[in-house]
């Protein structure tokens, strides 16, 4: 259990990405959930929850605001590294805006924050439930055995741990090893103590159907439709079939244009998804579509 006295609560929420995506496929995520574990080691922040989203992400964490701040920043130097380093990419994250916001832990706000953020993929239509999401703490509350058949850090190697975790930090070696890949948030985030915020599966559920993302989900959109990771590969296999080109930077614009058509036809998506998955502002992609 943490400890309590003198900590607070805090919400670390980054802005958006409208024109790019963070994490095209899973070996991103993979990296980005040690960064989470790397990054609150450094830090001695407390994770509460969290997810990681193609393009944005979400913490519950508790301690001080100069830890949050600094757990943050931290966070986003590393994946800046990490990004540079496997997609050549600068500036990913120049300018990309982190709100924190404190959480009282009175007035059931706690409790609120976290279905907030365990919802995030469920509203983006990802999937029906936050357990099914793999990359944050969907699956880890009241869940008797989130983990099984895992390896411990120290089963690896320093070689081999450096290069699974693109870092040569020297962890806890009883972390868990989630896949061969990642270390499971079981590891660093307090599960029984977020559990008892909750007090019963049942509360914790009453929460999960009632937060505002699941209200959104039902107003806007009531089935799961295809994630950014899988546009993403979509993407790349139509600008080989249709114009036998290797990628976006390839395309004239009437090629843009006719690749913009195809997705919205083929995989029915929104522009905003589109103009995201794509890499161009939204206003182009909406002015391209309109020109159909």
């Amino acid at each position: 259990m943490p400890d309590m006295n003198g900590k607070e609560c805090f919400l670390i929420s980054t802005s958006h990405l409208s024109d790019r995506i963070l994490f095209r496929n899973n070996e991103d995520f993979k990296a980005a959930m040690n960064i989470v574990a790397i990054a609150a080691f450094m830090t001695g922040i407390t994770v509460l929850d969290f997810v990681l989203m193609s393009n944005h992400v979400h913490f519950v964490v508790l301690g001080d605001y100069e830890t949050a701040k600094r757990f943050i920043e931290t966070f986003k130097l590393l994946l800046g590294k990490y990004l540079r380093y496997s997609r050549n990419l600068d500036a990913m994250l120049r300018g990309n805006e982190v709100d924190i916001r404190p959480i009282p832990f009175e007035n059931e706000s706690v409790e609120r924050a976290v279905a907030y953020v365990q919802m995030n993929p469920v509203a983006a239509n990802i999937c029906t439930h936050p357990s099914q999401y793999p990359w944050g703490c969907g699956s880890l509350l009241f869940n008797g055995a989130p983990y099984a058949g895992t390896k411990k850090l120290d089963e690896y190697s320093y070689r081999a741990q450096t290069r699974l975790l693109h870092s040569n930090l020297h962890l806890p070696q009883n972390y868990l090893i989630k896949d061969d890949a990642y270390i499971a948030p079981v590891c660093f985030v307090p599960v029984r103590y977020v559990e008892s915020i909750f007090r019963t599966p049942k509360r914790y559920d009453f929460f999960i159907k009632n937060s505002s993302k699941a209200k959104a989900r039902l107003e806007d959109r009531p089935s799961p439709s295809f994630s950014d990771q899988s546009l993403s590969s979509c993407v790349q296999d139509l600008c080989r079939s249709l114009f036998r080109k290797t990628g976006i930077h390839e395309l004239s614009d009437s090629e843009l244009t006719e690749l913009l058509c195809q997705i919205r036809w083929r995989l029915s998506t929104d522009i905003a998804q589109i103009a995201r998955v794509v890499g161009i502002p939204y206003e182009k992609a909406a002015i391209l579509l309109d020109t159909i």
